[in-house]
């Protein structure tokens, strides 16, 4: 890891875009934003902007500078950076060339939030290792950051950088403070920050340190090449880019092991885990799990850091082994600060924690010209990575009709959506907060839909980032293939390695809130936690705890089967369920009554070998688990 003070960083600088680049850029932003934006509406009407206009301003003015007037580099990033945040979109950035991309600038120490009886206090929770200050360390409090109160500075940068509702706002208001990725924002204003603290000796502090630049870990996914993982990518850039910042710099360990491929396959444990036991994972990027106990009994505790991953069946494969091992009668899942990743990925787990049929939420494109062109260049051919064609009658009709947006279809596959089914029958909660975006905020949403189970969030939303993200150097590939490259493609190379992203495809949801949009209104929890200090500093017990008093509070299903194929006889064991429907290959075969032990039913005919039967039980006549094997099992 390469480290640098800010200062020197930026003294290194020299600046390579003419003037003719930089026209480039902004030509190439308007093509985003007036033919591709899907949320371009929304966004002026929710905040009351207008980035078309302040792209044109931008342009005209480059029309009157000369190589000899134009302003400094920094001042052009920094413009066009802002016009892009002004939508307060995390999926639609201006990406920074080099020297910026792949580098964050950071502080040695992170801060967090939590509530007290007389408001929200701020408190250290890691510090890079080797650092030192006095009486500086975890649960020191800061009260004044560069002679500002706390709570104001969060709120300042808060409104200085996108987030799409006030929980989201604060939240990164928060994020911001100590980590920076360069390659979505300027660097900071400033080359030091002035801290004041309550030290661990109980007296008052104050801290200078300067801000740090080093190289970032590498991103999971290439979002400019052409492929499933960067079509269906759903992914807060910032979000994912402090998540690898902050492991890098504050769990290293997770990190080198992270860079081995993770542990050994024989540590990989196969016994099901016991109170306060962590279960290795094959992917230790990915995936937390434990067993917790909590005053409300022993539950599961899965964390899912993210779901940027290229193999959402190798993801969704470890996750269903992980839920083997975790105690049976209820999981915290907690998705915060997941900002997402492959939308395959995040809508293929949610079979694996309902018997329902699983309806991902479907998306549109906003009705214009170019996404009329580009669905009709990737219509109907089902052996690419991309088939766009579902969208394409609606948008020639849109010619006609005036509609805004195309019709709604899905990213993820139905079949592949509901391939596996249910793989655990006890209860779940799901733990949100407002950094959860984009993927997460589809898992978020489809949980909830599917009433899968109580959301829990630590905020009063989600981050509400509804919307499939491509990236320009995407976008200019889609025009380049199948063909030879469309000579009236909009697309030109940008200059300098600089990158742009937008929000193509909006999302909405089904079930009781069926066609809302995701973007700005996220997911609003079913209950609500505040933080505490316990919470931020000794791996949430109250948070646990209150999850644990919602899963006690719910039933424990069980319904699994063994399936004598001589005599076509299944062995049914069951718990709170009061009727067994069997199927065979989709059709019918059989119902019969259950209680707590062991039923017997004959199937006539017999499965056939291979043949995949499915087993539906119910509570009260409302499906309540499910469970499926085959023929010759």
């Amino acid at each position: 890891m390469t480290t640098s003070d800010l200062s020197h960083f930026l003294g290194e600088i020299k600046g390579t875009l003419t003037l003719d680049d930089r026209r480039t850029l902004v030509e190439q932003a308007l093509v985003l934003f007036e033919t591709n934006y899907v949320h371009l509406p929304l966004k002026t009407a929710m905040h009351a902007v207008h980035p078309v206009q302040r792209l044109r301003l931008l342009l005209t003015r480059l029309g009157r500078q000369t190589e000899q007037t134009v302003d400094p580099e920094w001042r052009f990033h920094s413009e066009l950076s802002s016009i892009f945040h002004s939508v307060r979109d995390l999926h639609t950035n201006y990406l920074l060339p080099a020297p910026f991309a792949g580098k964050v600038a950071h502080l040695p120490f992170l801060v967090d939030e939590y509530h007290a009886t007389d408001g929200p206090r701020y408190v250290v929770t890691h510090v890079v290792r080797g650092f030192t200050a006095q009486a500086f360390g975890p649960g020191v409090e800061i009260d004044h950051w560069n002679g500002v109160p706390v709570d104001r500075q969060v709120e300042l940068a808060g409104d200085r950088f996108a987030g799409s509702n006030p929980a989201a706002r604060h939240s990164r208001g928060l994020q911001f403070l100590t980590i920076r990725p360069l390659i979505t924002h300027r660097p900071p204003d400033e080359e030091w920050v002035l801290v004041r603290y309550t030290g661990t000796d109980g007296a008052s502090h104050e801290l200078r340190q300067a801000w740090q630049v080093s190289d970032n870990l590498p991103p999971y996914v290439d979002a400019d090449q052409l492929g499933t993982a960067a079509v269906a990518q759903g992914v807060d850039l910032a979000g994912d880019e402090i998540s690898r910042a902050t492991k890098m710099l504050f769990v290293p360990d997770v990190a080198a092991l992270e860079a081995a491929g993770g542990p050994a396959p024989e540590e990989l444990t196969t016994v099901r885990a016991g109170a306060g036991e962590e279960i290795p994972t094959s992917l230790p990027g990915f995936f937390r799990a434990r067993a917790v106990q909590t005053p409300s009994g022993l539950f599961g505790h899965i964390r899912i850091f993210s779901f940027g991953t290229d193999d959402p069946d190798g993801f969704v494969a470890e996750f269903v082994r992980l839920l083997d091992l975790i105690p049976q009668d209820g999981l915290v899942l907690d998705v915060r600060d997941n900002g997402g990743g492959h939308i395959h990925a995040a809508e293929f787990l949610l079979q694996t924690l309902t018997p329902r049929r699983i309806l991902p939420e479907p998306t549109q494109f906003i009705s214009t010209p170019l996404n009329l062109r580009l669905c009709r260049r990737h219509a109907a051919n089902p052996t690419r990575q991309i088939d766009l064609g579902p969208w394409l009658r609606s948008l020639d009709q849109a010619v006609e009709t005036g509609a805004n947006f195309s019709a709604t279809f899905p990213i993820t596959p139905e079949d592949r959506a509901n391939a596996i089914g249910q793989q655990y029958q006890g209860p779940v909660v799901l733990v949100t907060n407002a950094r959860c975006y984009s993927a997460t905020d589809i898992f978020a949403a489809g949980f909830q839909d599917h009433g899968i189970g109580p959301v829990l969030g630590v905020d009063d939303n989600t981050g509400a980032g509804g919307a499939n993200v491509w990236t320009h150097g995407l976008l200019k590939a889609l025009f380049e293939q199948p063909r030879p490259a469309d000579t009236a493609s909009p697309y030109r190379a940008l200059p300098g390695g600089a990158n742009m992203r937008v929000s193509i495809r909006r999302t909405v949801r089904v079930g009781a809130l069926a066609g809302t949009p995701v973007e700005d209104l996220g997911v609003v929890p079913d209950v609500r936690h505040r933080m505490t200090r316990d919470d931020v500093l000794h791996q949430n017990p109250d948070l646990l705890a209150r999850a644990g008093q919602l899963l006690a509070g719910l039933p424990v299903r069980r319904l699994d089967a063994d399936h004598d194929a001589s005599s076509g006889v299944l062995t049914l064991r069951t718990r709170n369920l009061d009727r067994a429907d069997v199927f065979v290959e989709g059709r019918p075969r059989a119902s019969v009554d259950v209680s707590d032990d062991e039923t017997s039913v004959t199937v006539v005919p017999a499965p056939g070998p291979g043949d995949r039967i499915r087993i539906e039980g119910y509570a009260g006549g409302v499906l309540a688990a499910a469970c499926a094997l085959t023929g010759d099992a």
